[in-house]
């Protein structure tokens, strides 16, 4: 056994859940290993789609996911999904070979360590055969318990050396618990005595705290609302408001804007999920939770920043609040879902409201679901009106606003929940974009609805951009179901309510390759989400 099948058994034995990439001759050992070790490996059709389906399997999944990929060109292939994974704090291992110290004419070198830091990744190495599994493991660690993408180069000359003897590989647990101190504690237990109309926003780190955060709500009255990425987690809790930010109903916002606490869970309280600060009531005050000082208050001034994860603090707060007696009043349970608001339909003349398109796939497709979400003008139409049943049937990568990453994270997320429906909202401009992941989906013979929201433009800028010349961002209207009928999916265009019948005739059927649904939507004249973002 040499280096490169070394490290990559020693990674399947630390516990990777499933790997990806395309395979060239740089990494089709460590590869290999991989798959000796037990590891799924998924083969993709572009280095972008892998890199993009690595991100969401990890999210949705909760196991560190591995990204396999070539030195050099194969490394920027990917380097889009490994910026979005990165800025996700995605635990995600980027096993990537790099060329030999000594090549230093070679076609394929480039500088991968600084392209790591570059991105926001942590650049580690293989250095040689005695430390290769110790090398293996600080990177599956950093990964693991530091929340971080780990760019983990492997050289050539390095892999071609021949392994060591059997090293034993460590357990990895995750995270240690951050408890807050007893001063911060009696601090938010403090301001949650005080308050007549708090609410909790719960982002990325709290994605694992429902229940302690519901309990917490119950007791001291709170009304419960999540930034975008982690949306369902309350998901049929009545006191549940929804998204906060840009996707925010009328209803939630009002509540969220008429609040005098609002605390954000494991939530940076950044632009998108406060409105830019004019969600917020002019006299709310604002308290994080997070593991990182760091992060507290980097965003928006805060009241009181305590260090801790989400979890501890608020079984925490919690008890101290029991000791104390205190029990919250006047909480009501309230309608803030978008599926129940009223609106005029644009519906006619061969295009669909995207409002009503995506309020009757919600009524057709199984509650049992995965919506992944790409980047768009379209976005906030299946994120609004696509209910999910918890925070893992939601995938939504806009940590770096790229277009064209959804229909890898739909695979991804599919393949981390498979006993689910994935669903993909996409605008038409992703779609093409990401074209070639088709046949990975079709090959893997994955029920994938992709809903197409198409209108032959790159719709935000339309927007954007008002009356200039819109010649550079309009496209011929393209048979997106003819495409997906040539790469062996079913396909169906939809121009009106009635059209969507075909997609329950496919739900009824045996689901063996993905349905690709063109909508031919009408004109919004913006997104209200889009408006929101735009108008700072």
């Amino acid at each position: 056994m040499n280096v490169a099948t070394l490290v990559g058994r020693t990674l399947a034995e630390l516990g990777a859940g499933a790997a990806f990439g395309v395979v060239g001759s740089g990494n089709f050992e460590a590869t290999n290993g991989l798959r000796a070790g037990g590891v799924r490996f998924v083969a993709a059709r572009h280095e972008g789609g892998a890199a993009s389906m690595a991100d969401a399997y990890a999210r949705m999944s909760g196991r560190v996911s591995v990204l396999s990929l070539h030195q050099g060109c194969g490394l920027t292939n990917a380097i889009t999904g490994i910026t979005e994974a990165a800025k996700s704090r995605t635990p995600m291992i980027v096993l990537t070979a790099d060329t030999a110290a000594s090549a230093v004419l070679s076609n394929f070198r480039v500088d991968q360590d600084a392209l790591a830091t570059a991105v926001g990744a942590v650049p580690e190495r293989v250095h040689g055969s005695v430390t290769a599994v110790a090398d293996t493991v600080r990177a599956y660690r950093t990964a693991v318990q530091g929340r971080r993408t780990v760019l983990l180069n492997l050289p050539l000359d390095v892999q071609a050396q021949d392994a060591p003897e059997a090293a034993s590989v460590p357990e990895v647990p995750g995270p240690a618990p951050i408890r807050p101190d007893a001063a911060a504690v009696t601090a938010l237990a403090d301001l949650l005595v005080a308050a007549r109309r708090p609410v909790f926003i719960a982002g990325r780190g709290a994605r694992e705290s429902s229940a302690p955060l519901r309990a917490l709500a119950e007791r001291s009255g709170a009304l419960l609302a999540t930034s975008a990425v982690a949306h369902g987690l309350f998901h049929g809790d009545p006191f549940s408001i929804g998204i906060s930010g840009g996707f925010s109903s009328p209803a939630a916002a009002d509540l969220i804007g008429g609040a005098d606490l609002v605390i954000g869970w494991g939530c940076a309280l950044n632009g998108w999920t406060t409105r830019h600060g004019r969600l917020l009531g002019p006299d709310a005050r604002l308290v994080q939770v997070d593991v990182e000082q760091a992060a507290l208050g980097a965003h928006r001034l805060i009241d009181l920043g305590v260090v801790g994860d989400v979890t501890s603090t608020a079984e925490d707060v919690h008890a101290e609040l029991g000791r104390r007696g205190h029990q919250g009043q006047g909480r009501i349970a309230v309608a803030a879902r978008w599926n129940d608001v009223p609106y005029d339909d644009l519906s006619g003349n061969g295009r669909i409201d995207p409002r009503t398109l995506s309020r009757r796939l919600d009524e057709i497709l199984p509650a049992e679901r995965v919506v992944s979400i790409d980047s768009g003008n379209f976005m906030g139409y299946p994120s609004a009106y696509l209910s999910v049943p918890d925070e893992n049937g939601f995938c939504f990568t806009q940590a770096f606003q790229c277009v064209g990453l959804g229909l890898g994270s739909a695979i991804g997320a599919a393949l981390a929940q498979p006993d689910r429906l994935p669903v993909l909202g996409v605008g038409d401009g992703g779609f093409h974009m990401a074209l070639s992941e088709l046949e990975t989906a079709v090959r893997l013979g994955i029920p994938l609805v992709v809903i197409v929201y198409n209108d032959a433009a790159y719709g935000a800028e339309i927007h954007h951009f008002g009356d200039a010349d819109m010649t550079t961002v309009r496209f011929p209207d393209t048979d997106i179901a003819a495409i997906g009928r040539g790469f062996g999916c079913a396909g169906i265009t939809v121009r009106s309510v009635e059209d969507l019948t075909a997609v329950g005739e496919w739900l009824g059927g045996p689901r063996a390759a993905p349905l690709v649904v063109d909508a031919k939507i009408a004109g919004d004249g913006g997104s209200w989400w889009l408006a929101e973002a735009f108008s700072h």
